[in-house]
C-alpha cells in the first residue's frame, strides 16, 4: 500500500468546510458586537465570543459541531435583534 502523499493533519472535504462555516459565523458575531455602543458591553461580549470558540476548539464529533454551529446562529439573531431594538 502506497503512503499518502497528504500530512497526517490534512482535512477532508467535510471537516474544511465545516471549519469555514465556523470561521464565518465568528466573524459574523464579532461584526455584530462591533456595532455594540456602550464600551463595556461590547468588550463583555467580544470576551464572551472569544471564550465560547476557544473552549470548543477541540471538537471533533461531526454532530456536535453542527448543533453548535446552528446555536452560535441563534445567538448571532438574537444579538442582532436586540441591537435593532436598541437602535428604534
Amino acid at each position: 500500500m502506497a503512503a499518502s502523499r497528504l500530512p497526517p493533519a490534512t482535512l477532508t472535504l467535510k471537516q474544511f468546510m465545516r471549519r469555514q462555516q465556523v470561521l464565518l459565523l465568528y466573524r459574523r458575531i464579532l461584526q455584530a458586537i462591533r456595532q455594540v455602543p456602550n464600551d463595556s458591553d461590547r468588550k463583555y461580549l467580544k470576551d464572551w465570543a472569544r471564550e465560547e470558540f476557544k473552549r470548543n476548539k477541540s471538537a471533533t464529533e461531526e454532530d456536535t459541531i453542527r448543533m453548535m454551529i446552528t446555536q452560535g446562529n441563534m445567538q448571532l439573531k438574537e444579538i442582532q435583534k436586540t441591537l435593532a431594538l436598541a437602535r428604534s
